[in-house]
């Protein structure tokens, strides 16, 4: 009986992805908490508006800033390990070729089969080092373009995730109101985002989801609580 083909399922998740969901996080949690404790302190909707996107502008760039920056610690990193590597490989090549051999020998070979598959490899010395940094080091080698995508990716993201929280407080007359349409729209947002989040990353969609939404729901509540006691102080 001919077999059927077997096809593989693993998750993957791109670091375009992985921006989105750290920009969208708190784009949709920081604006709304803030909006949600102004609204508990003052009676003007064009303040809550004029406060949301003064954050939402300040709150992109230093999102975006961070991403870049962490992007770019990620390749002067390689590239110094790189550079250790290039070293030891030519200052001390007994030494890396023994490390290279258990490592072959940890992956399952005998001891035969690594000492060939070492003296194999070690013909090449690019390879030899790409080997060890992949192997021994455990690092893969950063985009290099990646840091400035990633400062654009979560800026953006996170200006989308704090506007629609906002906008609802330009559609009423008071900031009580907005706020109750904020809430609303915003934990659906939550709701929706934390369920397609946890699928994408593997874990439970509903537990996700109230997750996702509960933080917000938190976030929003303290500050609107703690402007009405600094308020009624």
């Amino acid at each position: 009986m001919p077999q059927l083909p077997h096809h593989e399922h693993h998750l993957t998740s791109s670091a375009a992805l992985q921006d989105i969901v750290i920009g969208l996080s708190d784009g949709l949690t920081v604006p709304f908490a803030l909006a949600a404790g102004l609204s508990g302190a003052v009676q003007s909707s064009g303040l809550v508006i004029t406060a949301g996107l003064a954050e939402i502008v300040a709150g992109s760039i230093a999102m975006g800033l961070g991403g870049y920056l962490a992007g770019r610690t990620e390749v002067d990193h390689y590239a110094a390990e790189l550079a250790r590597e290039h070293e030891e490989v030519r200052t001390v090549p007994t030494t890396e070729r023994r490390e290279v051999q258990e490592l072959f020998v940890e992956m399952g070979l005998s001891e035969a089969t690594a000492t060939q598959a070492t003296n194999e490899l070690v013909q090449d010395p690019a390879q030899w080092v790409k080997f060890m940094m992949k192997y021994e080091l455990g690092l893969e080698e950063p985009d290099p373009k990646q840091a400035p995508k990633s400062a654009l990716t979560i800026a953006g993201a996170y200006a989308v995730g704090g506007l629609l929280p906002l906008s609802a407080y330009f559609a009423t007359a008071t900031p009580q109101a907005g706020l109750l349409w904020s809430a609303v729209s915003t934990l659906v947002c939550l709701l929706v985002f934390g369920y397609f989040k946890s699928r994408l990353t593997g874990q439970a969609p509903v537990a996700g989801a109230l997750k996702m939404a509960a933080t917000g729901a938190a976030a929003a509540g303290a500050a609107f609580y703690v402007a009405r006691l600094v308020q009624g102080s």
